[in-house]
């Protein structure tokens, strides 16, 4: 397959986790999903798991992440599924986590988010989604890169959004500082860092055989829109069906199938710096309008992907 040739695969939008995963052995890989004890990160975390995978779930409740690991457990049969803490708001969280992480490290999904916040700060005076959703998981990834190194051929999953289609990173205010704080352009540009995350990351590292790769996983009701109503999530319907698109909700095990199929399916196999949904490769479009479908060119663009890399490199180290 040609490197520029988009990817198709044989599922789709109703496929589940299990079914991207059918067939696939991950018997000696070690896997991490952040956020694992909630929504489709549990989803992803069974069906990883299913397939042999030694997984753990890096989540916030360490209580709520040992209820879920018992019930993957229970439904696979697969022992192997640990928890241990983990804060993406919290810096000091993120690198006491990597620290401690021991040996290779095959699978990365970078899974966990906040949604459409109120606006909060982190003490160092960063906005809430940007510092979790962006900056958590890219010092996460960099703090477990040696271990994703010795695995070779390891692959990082950033789970992104189509509100990413909402906003580029806006290098010149990324906090709010100066411009009005409005919820789904925060959250919509902390999704399109995960993009150009995925894209910088892939470069970067590919002497190391790590892959990186984002994807957006559907509409499914989980505790990720804690902070939107439910008249916010009924005009987000109507606004899809203004554009013709059939969005209907996802169930939690649809959800998590691009997140599993860009971590194991051979059809990606060194492949990175893409964007998918739907268990497929996304067409780029222009932004603005109504429609939930496609990658903004701007979250593809290697320039910013590259010094969104440096400004976080600086944001991090000061």
């Amino acid at each position: 397959m040609a490197a520029t040739a988009r990817i198709t695969t044989p599922f789709n939008a109703e496929s589940t986790a299990a079914e991207v995963v059918e067939g696939i052995d991950l018997t000696g890989r070690r896997v991490i999903v952040t956020g694992g004890a909630s929504g489709i990160g549990v989803e992803t975390a069974r069906a990883l798991a299913g397939a042999g995978a030694e997984v753990t779930l890096a989540v916030r409740d360490t209580a709520a992440g040992e209820r879920t690991a018992e019930d993957i457990v229970a439904t696979t049969g697969n022992k192997q599924v640990l928890v241990a803490r983990l804060d993406l708001a919290d810096q000091a969280s993120v690198a006491a986590f990597a620290s401690g992480w021991e040996g290779p490290l095959h699978i990365l999904v970078n899974n966990a988010g906040v949604m459409a916040a109120p606006e909060t700060r982190t003490p160092e005076g960063w906005e809430l989604q940007f510092a979790t959703n962006h900056y958590g998981h890219f010092a996460l990834a960099n703090g477990l890169h040696r271990a994703l190194a010795a695995a070779g051929g390891a692959r990082v999953v950033s789970v992104s959004s189509s509100a990413h289609l909402r906003s580029p990173v806006v290098f010149e205010d990324i906090h709010f500082r100066e411009r009005a704080y409005e919820p789904w352009s925060a959250y919509g540009q902390s999704k399109t860092a995960n993009v150009l995350f995925a894209v910088e990351g892939t470069k970067r590292w590919a002497d190391d055989g790590i892959t990186v790769n984002a994807l957006m996983p559907g509409g499914i009701r989980t505790r990720l829109q804690r902070h939107v109503s439910e008249e916010d999530l009924e005009r987000l319907l109507a606004a899809a069906a203004a554009t013709g698109e059939q969005m209907s909700w996802k169930t939690p095990e649809q959800g998590a199938a691009t997140s599993v199929l860009v971590a194991t399916s051979p059809l990606l196999e060194g492949i990175g710096g893409r964007y998918f949904e739907d268990c497929a490769e996304a067409e780029v479009r222009e932004p603005g309008g109504l429609s939930r479908r496609g990658v903004a060119a701007y979250a593809l663009d290697p320039e910013a992907a590259a010094r969104l890399w440096q400004v976080t490199i600086e944001a991090l180290a000061a």
